[in-house]
């Protein structure tokens, strides 16, 4: 099982993104997964043609794509331009829970309106009756971070709840095999209430490793996704670099 995940592209009319996403799109279709996740910030400022660019460019891939919302997009324009959001509607979050391959996908819409940051925790009841009737192993998505990047602009504008969170997955059964995010624009990993966390990096230009602000080191990331690999026995999660 291999759960392709994309994140950050901000489309904008201004910007080359929608070539980077090309990139990434080919570098799929060249090696497809069974299923690819888009864990937010697709298009800037409402762009209701960047969304139909990224829908197109998804619908060349010969499998599914899960799509969350960030806190860049226009989750009324969104589902108005792609397909793939054709279910949804704009006024309730845009979660997901899909089983594939014996694996349960659970995507939880953690954005805020007018805000940068996330929050949690008024979903963490559907959150909970997801994970315990999902299928083991589980693998968790949100936009927003969880745990502490290091970068602390980008730390000021976390996922809020995540106390909460780390209680329910304590008294669950089965707690999940990995939580992935976005919004950092860096591929990072860590853990969260001792299970595995790992940033995707972006699809858009990355982010400065902003660790010392008297230190920041050239920016000489690629194009980046990730791929998690999910057999019986082990999980593995790659971060891949695609030449744009």
């Amino acid at each position: 099982m291999r759960i392709a995940q994309l994140s950050d592209i901000h489309a904008a009319a201004d910007n080359d993104n929608l070539l980077r996403l090309r990139a990434a799109i080919e570098w799929l279709i060249a090696f497809p997964p069974d299923i690819v996740v888009v864990s937010g910030d697709l298009a800037d400022d409402g762009w209701a043609a960047g969304y139909r660019d990224i829908a197109a460019q998804l619908s060349r891939l010969p499998c599914r794509t899960l799509l969350l919302a960030g806190n860049a997009d226009d989750k009324a324009v969104m589902c108005a331009s792609m397909p793939q959001l054709a279910a949804y509607s704009a006024d309730k979050p845009l979660h997901f829970n899909e089983r594939v391959a014996g694996v349960s996908l659970i995507g939880v819409d953690v954005t805020v309106t007018g805000k940068s940051g996330g929050d949690i925790t008024p979903h963490l009841p559907w959150l909970e009756q997801a994970l315990r009737d999902a299928a083991h192993p589980a693998m968790l998505f949100l936009h927003q971070h969880l745990f502490p990047s290091g970068i602390a602009p980008l730390d000021a504008a976390m996922c809020e709840g995540g106390a909460a969170l780390a209680a329910l997955i304590s008294r669950l059964p089965h707690p999940p095999l990995a939580i992935c995010c976005g919004h950092v624009h860096r591929a990072m990993a860590s853990a969260f209430a001792g299970v595995a966390a790992y940033g995707c990096g972006s699809i858009c230009p990355a982010n400065p490793l902003l660790l010392d602000e008297k230190n920041v080191p050239p920016m000489t990331d690629p194009v980046s996704l990730m791929l998690h690999d999910i057999s019986a026995t082990s999980q593995v999660s790659h971060v891949i670099g695609v030449a744009a």
